[in-house]
């Protein structure tokens, strides 16, 4: 509170300790406003462990902490995976699987004398290390005292054969194993997909929930979607919508930020709210015990917002900082501008849901309140929720939200044509000194619910869907180039991007896109039977785990009513799987890969990798300047 309320030197402070086997680490991480002095971050620090020291913490403090830790421990063994690594931690920290029944009882025995007494042991006063990261010719915000760490840049030269290290001479000593580690367990027959039940409600004035009750675990996950988002944001206000649910979180007409902020971890709970390109959501992850008061704090942020100047300046200025980092962030450019050549400048979905400087710069809190007025509307929300409660007592809550939401109708506008790509053009954005070159490859294809969209999704998936996928095992595994490459389709009700991209070492980048045009022209010529095995295997397997945990099953059932799906629509996915030939995979790679129709997007450093890239065969690279 001292960094952030008391000094301002920072919109926000973590901390954190992670216990290993000999030793463990407690860190603190504090990102600053501009041109804040670290040496004052510094000075903040002890400080606030100083009032630590003098002002303690109460009891309410402590089963705050306890109420968050008790959800985070159950979530963290929802899913089959979870538990596994969880039971084999134990095993090896304390020699008994069995551990995980003592686990969550040692956190909830702690006492305020604990505490202190680790703190006294622990942190005061104990040595510590602090770096200072500052931007390039800000010596003068580095920490006083500091010494000067020598990061050596490495130069970007033309790529030079690499050759792999050969395997050590000699025999491994292995460690002694009751059985072959060397020989693979058989795999068992495929699993089969068990679909929970769902239940559904409709209200008067239009709103739906649907759910499904899960009582492994005392949890419980739900969400309230409104369909909208960046798509009624106004053209020239771009970032209203987003704005619309950082303000929500900023206290409510009765709480502060603060009070707010308090009484979610009071619960032990979660409550966050984000706008995407089509919707705007708030979603919640509590114990079952602790459902109605977090729905009571759910129902307060959606129908009873603070309007705060303060907080919203506060807001304002904090999103201005982020776009300004954004761009010099090239991961965060060619995403933006790959979208800007795909739908073009008049559609709305060619922005960013942070708007830009300019936009941001225009909008007012009133901005906020007109958008609140005429879109927030049962008419266009469904609420899904998962786990530890009933059907009656989860339609009974939400009752009182279908009660007090007013309904109203929204418009939604008539979105503008998208440009064709008549031709393959390669755009070129500068990122002078960049160490890596962003690559983004594709075009608009085909929205979510057109009938070829999933047949589509498993065609991709041996090209780019998967760590297994031939771009990545060339890519990263063969070549070295990148930590990853893949490729995807994204339709919503809207057409969606197809998209090949990567980051790669800059000095590969020429030989990085001779990869991409050289494997997506071979994939439109067929692939083996093993590599069709491969994938039908693979995405039936692992829809089997998909719906375990409660985030999946929420998933599951947002995607529904999204889309007003079936029930049942993973079998029909299934079906189109298990169906799938060689001969349809073949014609929907050669329909959906066009060779001579894409957008080729590199964002990385012009002064030696552009001239390269005029011998791709796709024309003149045409620079854009980022916006």
């Amino acid at each position: 509170m001292g960094i952030v309320e008391g000094r301002k030197v920072a919109p926000s402070v973590s901390g954190w300790q992670g216990s290993n086997e000999i030793a463990g680490v407690f860190r603190f991480r504090i990102r600053t406003v501009p041109d804040a002095s670290l040496t004052e971050v510094e000075q903040a620090v002890h400080e606030s462990f100083e009032r630590f020291e003098t002002e303690s913490f109460t009891d309410r403090d402590l089963d705050r902490i306890k109420a968050k830790t008790e959800t985070n421990f159950y979530n963290g063994i929802a899913s089959i995976l979870g538990k596994s690594f969880q039971l084999a931690f134990y095993s090896e920290y304390t020699g008994s699987p069995g551990f995980i029944s003592q686990d969550i009882q040692n956190y909830l025995d702690v006492t305020r004398e604990d505490v202190l007494r680790v703190y006294e042991t622990y942190i005061k006063d104990q040595p510590y290390v602090l770096t200072s990261f500052v931007p390039k010719g800000k010596k003068d915000q580095v920490a006083q005292g500091s010494t000067r760490f020598p990061v050596v840049e490495e130069p970007i030269m033309a790529q030079a054969a690499e050759k792999k290290q050969a395997a050590a001479e000699g025999e491994m000593q292995r460690t002694p194993s009751s059985f072959d580690r060397s020989v693979q367990p058989p795999f068992g027959a495929d699993p089969t997909l068990a679909l929970p039940k769902i239940w559904r409600h409709r209200y008067g004035s239009g709103l739906t929930v649907s759910g499904i009750r899960h009582s492994e675990l005392p949890l419980v996950r739900f969400s309230v979607t409104l369909s909208g988002g960046l798509l009624l944001d106004s053209p020239d206000k771009v970032g209203v919508a987003n704005l619309i649910t950082d303000m929500l979180m900023e206290g409510t007409r009765n709480r502060t930020p603060l009070e707010l902020e308090e009484a979610i971890d009071d619960l032990g709970a979660s409550i966050s709210m984000f706008t995407g390109r089509e919707r705007i959501v708030i979603q919640a992850n509590c114990l079952a015990s602790k459902f109605d008061e977090v729905y009571a704090l759910v129902e307060e942020i959606l129908l009873e917002p603070r309007w705060d100047q303060k907080e919203f300046d506060r807001i304002i200025k904090k999103t201005a900082e982020q776009i300004h980092r954004n761009q010099a962030n090239p991961a965060v450019i060619s995403r933006n501008v790959f979208n800007k050549l795909l739908y073009g400048d008049g559609h709305i979905l060619s922005n960013s849901t942070l708007g830009t400087s300019e936009s941001v710069g225009r909008i007012t809190i009133d901005d906020l309140k007109t958008y609140y007025a005429k879109t927030f509307s049962p008419a266009v929300a469904y609420v899904s929720i998962v786990g530890n409660i009933s059907q009656r007592d989860a339609i009974k809550t939400f009752n009182s939200l279908a009660e007090q939401w007013g309904t109203k109708e929204v418009i939604f506008p008539e979105m503008p044509p998208t440009p064709t790509i008549d031709k393959s053009t390669l755009y070129f954005v500068d990122v002078p000194g960049a160490k890596q070159s962003q690559i983004r490859i594709g075009y608009l294809a085909l929205p979510y619910t057109d009938p070829e969209f999933h047949p589509a999704v498993v065609m991709n998936y041996k090209l780019g869907g998967s760590f297994s996928g031939v771009l990545n095992l060339i890519l990263r595994e063969e070549k070295g180039f990148t930590y990853g490459a893949r490729s995807g389709f994204s339709g919503t009700r809207y057409p969606g991007a197809f998209t090949a991209s990567a980051a790669v070492k800059s000095n590969t980048t020429y030989e990085s896109l001779v990869i991409f045009q050289e494997e997506l022209e071979k994939y439109t010529q067929g692939i083996s039977e093993e590599d069709l095995t491969f994938t039908q295997d693979a995405l039936i397997k692992s829809n089997a785990r998909f719906f375990e945990t409660l985030g999946n099953l929420l998933f599951m059932l947002n995607t529904i009513a999204r889309y007003d799906l079936p029930d049942d629509y993973v079998k029909d996915h299934e079906r189109i799987i298990q169906t799938m030939t060689l001969e349809r995979h073949k014609e929907l790679a050669q329909k959906y890969l066009p060779a001579d129709g894409m957008v080729y997007l590199v964002v990385g450093d012009a002064a030696t990798q552009l001239e390269p890239l005029r011998q791709l065969g796709l024309g003149e690279p045409i620079v854009l300047e980022v916006q």
